[in-house]
C-alpha cells in the first residue's frame, strides 16, 4: 500500500488575485479577466497578474537589492512560496525539496537581455544567472532559507503537475519528508505572443467570451496566454490539517503526429487518467478540471479521451483557462487550486458558455489535467 500524500497548503498569485477569499469570489463571477495590450507593433487579449498581486512583486523587487534584478517569473514563484510554507506552518531553514518548473522560464528579461546585444554587442553581467531556469527554485530556497534538494524544469504546460509527480516520488521514496512543488509564468511579452500567433492558436476576436475553453463547437482556435503562479506544500502521511489528499497520479507520453498536437482520442490522457485511476472506482470522480486550452484540437481531443475512460458516465467537466487564459506551465497547479477550492466549498465551478449538466452532488474526488507539446499529460486525482 503506497502511503498518502496530505496537500497541506496552496498559494497563487494570478489574474484571479493572491487570496483564497478573492479568488473564490472570481470564480463565482461570470467575467473573464482579459485586457488589449499592445505588442510592440500590434496588439493581444492577454490576463495579466491582478493590481494587489501585482503590488506585491513590486514590494519584492524594491525589498531586495539582488531582487531588483529577477525576472516576474521568479519573482511570482518567491511570492507564492513565502504564502504557502506559511500557510503549511513550515518555518525558515526547515528542511522541504522545492521543485518549482516553468514553460518559458525568464522570458522578459531574457528578451531584454537579447535586445541590448543586439543593439551593443555585449550581455549585461548578470544576464546569464538570472534568465537559467533552475534560477526559480534556487532563488525560492535562498528566500525561505530552505535545507532541501532544489529543483526546475520545463516540460511545457504540463510542468507544474510534473512538478507534483516529483515531489510524491521524492517524498514515497524517504528521502524527504516535505516538499514544496509548482509553477510560474510571466510569458506576456512581445516575442511570445509572435510564437502563439505563429502557431494560429491565438484568439482573434474581442468578444463577450474571448477564450472559448470548453466550447466544444467552435469554430476557430481562442488560446489566451496568462501569467500567474501557484505552489503547494506536499507532505508524507495523511495529516489532520491536510486540504486534501493525493489519492492517484497518472502520465503518459503519446508518440507525436505534429510537434504541437496530441491525438484526436488523446491517447497520453487515456493512459494518464486510466493510472491515476487504478485505485479509485471512475463512477466516483465528481469532477474533471480539463486542461482544455481553447484550441479546437486540443478541447475535443481531452473531451474524446474522457469519453473513452469514463463512459457514459462523465463526470462534471471544466476548465478556468476560458477565465484566466493559459499559463502554460503553471496551468496545472492553478487548475489543482480550482479543484481544492471546490472540494472546500463543496460548489462546482461551471463554465458559463459550455453546456454542462451542473446537478447538485457532493464533491469528493476531483480529477486534475494537463498536458503540453511533446504529448506528455499528467492527472492528478485529489480527495478530501
Amino acid at each position: 500500500m503506497l502511503q498518502p500524500i496530505s496537500i497541506t497548503a496552496i498559494a497563487s498569485l494570478s489574474p484571479l488575485g493572491n487570496n483564497p477569499k478573492s479568488i473564490w469570489e472570481h470564480y463565482n463571477q461570470s467575467n473573464h479577466c482579459f485586457v488589449q495590450q499592445e505588442f510592440g507593433s500590434s496588439q493581444a487579449l492577454v490576463a495579466p497578474l491582478e493590481s494587489d498581486a501585482k503590488a506585491i512583486l513590486e514590494a519584492l523587487r524594491k525589498s531586495d537589492h539582488k531582487y531588483k534584478f529577477l525576472d516576474d517569473s521568479v519573482l511570482m514563484a518567491i511570492a507564492a512560496s513565502r504564502l504557502a510554507v506559511s500557510k503549511a506552518g513550515w518555518g525558515k531553514g526547515a528542511e522541504f525539496g522545492i521543485n518549482i518548473g516553468s514553460s518559458r522560464g525568464a522570458t522578459s528579461l531574457f528578451e531584454k537581455h537579447h535586445i541590448e546585444f543586439l543593439k551593443t554587442g555585449k550581455a549585461p553581467t548578470l544576464a546569464s544567472p538570472t534568465t537559467t531556469l533552475g534560477n526559480i527554485s534556487s532563488w525560492v530556497a535562498h528566500d525561505l532559507q530552505s535545507d532541501g534538494p532544489e529543483i526546475s524544469h520545463s516540460i511545457t504546460c504540463s510542468t507544474a503537475l510534473h512538478a507534483l509527480l516529483n515531489g510524491v516520488a521524492w517524498l514515497r521514496s524517504g528521502m524527504a519528508d516535505k516538499f514544496l512543488v509548482g509553477g510560474s509564468e510571466a510569458p506576456l511579452t512581445e516575442f511570445t505572443i509572435a510564437q502563439m500567433q505563429a502557431m494560429k492558436i491565438y484568439a482573434k476576436e474581442n468578444q463577450q467570451y474571448p477564450c472559448r475553453a470548453l466550447d466544444l463547437e467552435k469554430k476557430q482556435n481562442t488560446m489566451i496566454l496568462g501569467e500567474g503562479a501557484a505552489v503547494c506544500c506536499l507532505e508524507l502521511g495523511k495529516k489532520e490539517h491536510a486540504l486534501a489528499h493525493i489519492e492517484g497520479i497518472g502520465f503518459a507520453t503519446e508518440l507525436l503526429e505534429h510537434n504541437t498536437s496530441i491525438s484526436a482520442e488523446a491517447t497520453c490522457f487515456q493512459k494518464s487518467m486510466q493510472m491515476a485511476l487504478e485505485s479509485a472506482n471512475s463512477t466516483n470522480v465528481d469532477v474533471i478540471v480539463m486542461h482544455a486550452p481553447g484550441t479546437i484540437k486540443g478541447d475535443l481531443s481531452e473531451y474524446n479521451a474522457i469519453q473513452k475512460v469514463f463512459g457514459k458516465n462523465l463526470p462534471l467537466l471544466t476548465t478556468n483557462k476560458w477565465k484566466i487564459g493559459h499559463t502554460l506551465g503553471a496551468s496545472g497547479m492553478l487548475g489543482l487550486e480550482m479543484a481544492l477550492l471546490m472540494l472546500q466549498q463543496q460548489q462546482f465551478i461551471s463554465v458559463p458558455f459550455a453546456e454542462v449538466k451542473n446537478e447538485k452532488r457532493e464533491i469528493r474526488k476531483i480529477l486534475v489535467n494537463a498536458v503540453g507539446f511533446g504529448g506528455n499529460a499528467v492527472s492528478i486525482l485529489v480527495s478530501l
